[in-house]
């Protein structure tokens, strides 16, 4: 039945508002973060076997929402659950299912990312999509696990307009390959530095000296601060941040996912997590008062997974130490900078809910790096 609601969902992809041909990712620009290099589609899905979907819902003049997806791994995470963490930059937020992967230290769901007000039917919905998976026919008990950031802005959030078949319709949607970015799924109505934000990815490659393990970032950014791209201060070179006068405001949160097929355990990918703070604090994010910032962590790494009834003694696998993390720390944060960067450059303009929102002026922004990139010449 729900296959059969999500081919009536109306999700208008064909608006005004979807003409990513006109938007390109930072490194078509020329622009490359970081010293290490990215996977082939420089994206999360460069992680083996995780998969990404949305269902983006833009309807009249006020609903600018959607929903978020990702799938660790192409088999059923609650019957082979991986090691996971969470990491709290500032906990003004709502995080469905977190503190049992703090207490257990393993995911067993998809992740899902909404809005605010719509984390309880995302979460709902997701639990009756994963009962009906074949295996789970005497399951009683499942963690779900939702993310949000509050789109009010731009979408009548107080409508409460995600349904349980737009859950369905992201999940049913997931694949590897290239992720579509920017005002899509759970970033369709986001704001991030006072441009238009939205959903953000990439990837890096660790070399083969150090296991050559692959890092995968996801971002929902809805956040505020002092936008630096690359090292160089975009807002203070337009004079147009918050800080400028007593009365601006920082306030948003970002989500942001990190995947990685490192055999690592969840005390180690807690690190991991940490560090991509790191890379939100590059883009000029503060995690302010009001902001939400949250990270999730896991591994995908085969030999790491926990079965649903693993009996008295868990899988004896090996994992990496802490003395190989420094590789892997780098990577997190270069490839959360990146996501969030991608989430701009890919965003496009968004009227909803009486308000218009700009996406970054790329044009004028590549000015003002080259500009920089001249004066370090």
């Amino acid at each position: 039945m729900r296959r059969l609601l999500c081919l009536f969902l109306l999700v208008l992809f064909a608006s005004p508002f979807h003409t990513d041909a006109q938007r390109k990712r930072m490194r078509e620009y020329g622009l490359s973060p970081g010293v290490m290099q990215p996977g082939p589609w420089n994206a999360i899905t460069d992680v083996p076997g995780l998969r990404v979907g949305h269902s983006t819902l833009i309807e009249g003049e006020d609903v600018r929402t959607g929903v978020t997806a990702i799938w660790p791994h192409a088999d059923n995470p609650f019957l082979q659950k991986v090691p996971a963490a969470v990491y709290v930059g500032n906990g003004f937020g709502k995080l469905a299912g977190s503190t049992q992967i703090e207490e257990l230290g393993n995911l067993e769901s998809p992740i899902l990312l909404t809005n605010t007000l719509s984390v309880g039917h995302a979460l709902s919905a997701t639990v009756a999509y994963m009962l009906g998976l074949p295996g789970m026919e005497r399951v009683r008990s499942i963690n779900a696990v939702v993310g949000e950031t509050n789109d009010g802005g731009l979408n009548d959030i107080r409508g409460m307009h995600i349904q349980a078949a737009h859950v369905w319709e992201a999940l049913d949607a997931a694949h590897n390959g290239p992720v579509a970015e920017g005002n899509v799924g759970a970033g369709t109505g986001t704001v991030a530095f006072g441009w238009k934000g939205g959903i953000g990815t990439s990837s890096r490659r660790l070399p083969e000296r150090d296991g050559g393990y692959m890092i995968g970032v996801l971002v929902q950014s809805n956040f505020g601060g002092v936008l630096s791209i690359d090292g160089v201060p975009i807002d203070k070179e337009m004079n147009r941040h918050s800080m400028r006068n007593a009365y601006g405001s920082s306030d948003g949160s970002c989500m942001i996912i990190v995947a990685t097929n490192a055999p690592l355990d969840s005390r180690n990918l807690q690190r991991i997590a940490s560090r991509a703070m790191m890379g939100l604090a590059r883009t000029g994010g503060i995690a302010s008062n009001g902001s939400g910032d949250y990270v999730i962590a896991f591994s995908t790494a085969e030999e790491l997974r926990i079965p649903a009834s693993p009996g008295r003694f868990l899988p004896n696998a090996s994992v990496l130490s802490n003395d190989a993390m420094t590789p892997l720390f780098l990577a997190t944060i270069e490839a959360t900078e990146e996501a969030i960067y991608n989430s701009l450059f890919m965003a496009e303009d968004m009227e909803g809910n009486g308000r218009k929102v700009q996406a970054m002026p790329v044009e004028e922004v590549m000015e003002i790096i080259k500009a920089f990139q001249a004066k370090r010449d």
